[in-house]
């Protein structure tokens, strides 16, 4: 799927939180939204995935205008990963996984036998299958985590959205879960915080700072080290990661 902003707009009590911004995600491409906190990046992805209806400008999904779907059939194309995990009123971890499918189904429609196979196999895929009889409200911050990917991946989404998806996750499971969404062919829009983890695992960087886009492109051409100074206000070095070759930020001490 594509996804395209254009020339987004949202404000709140005269503040503007969106100044015509600009995303363009091509089919299975990785596309990583990083910037300062308060810079507009998960607002930006409230407006793609409809949480928030923007001032101004359009979400283009596959070159369909997004405002003209109904919730259920933006659904069917956009799954979201929040970065923090609602209530789920005493339900097992299989139970909130399998929410995932209620965009292809009728309000009251059972689940199916191919319903369940991809849910095992969501759970599988995440490393959360011994869990499945848990309640989801038992977990830690990084067991939900994992079984919220795995209810975005059994809504079988064209765009995967993710808001710090590595948010509680401890140093392998933010690998895994960055590594498995890159495999999964889906498009994806992640908002991160970790820049070495944006250069390795995004093959397109958005940064946003006072709500507009200032730089794009590459991991390499967006991560400088002028670029760092100026929208973190931080001294910084910018060299290759030894093993993979992306772009590796080393900070400096403030004073």
């Amino acid at each position: 799927m594509e996804l395209v902003t254009e020339d987004l707009r949202y404000e709140v009590g005269g503040r503007v939180l969106l100044d015509g911004v600009g995303v363009r995600a091509g089919p299975g491409v990785t596309v990583g939204l990083v910037g300062p906190n308060g810079s507009g990046k998960t607002t930006l992805l409230r407006c793609v995935y409809g949480a928030v209806r923007p001032a101004g400008g359009r979400v283009l999904l596959d070159g369909r205008d997004a405002a003209a779907l109904t919730v259920r059939e933006r659904a069917r194309r956009v799954a979201v990963v929040p970065q923090d995990a609602p209530g789920s009123f005493g339900l097992t971890v299989r139970e909130v996984v399998a929410m995932g499918r209620g965009p292809h189904k009728r309000f009251w429609e059972q689940d199916g036998p191919g319903d369940a196979r991809l849910v095992a196999e969501a759970l599988r895929t995440v490393g959360v299958e011994a869990l499945a009889g848990r309640r989801f409200d038992g977990l830690s911050g990084g067991e939900r985590q994992r079984a919220l990917v795995a209810r975005a991946l059994v809504q079988e989404p064209g765009l995967l959205v993710l808001d710090e998806p590595t948010n509680h996750l401890d140093v392998r499971f933010q690998l895994e879960v960055l590594g498995l969404v890159r495999r999964l062919g889906t498009t994806n829009l992640l908002v991160l915080h970790d820049l070495n983890l944006a250069a390795a695992y995004c093959d397109l960087l958005y940064v946003l700072d006072g709500g507009r886009i200032v730089s794009s492109g590459t991991p390499d051409e967006v991560l400088t080290e002028d670029l760092l100074a100026e929208v973190y206000r931080v001294p910084a070095r910018v060299g290759v990661h030894p093993v993979t070759g992306a772009p590796h930020v080393m900070y400096l001490p403030l004073g």
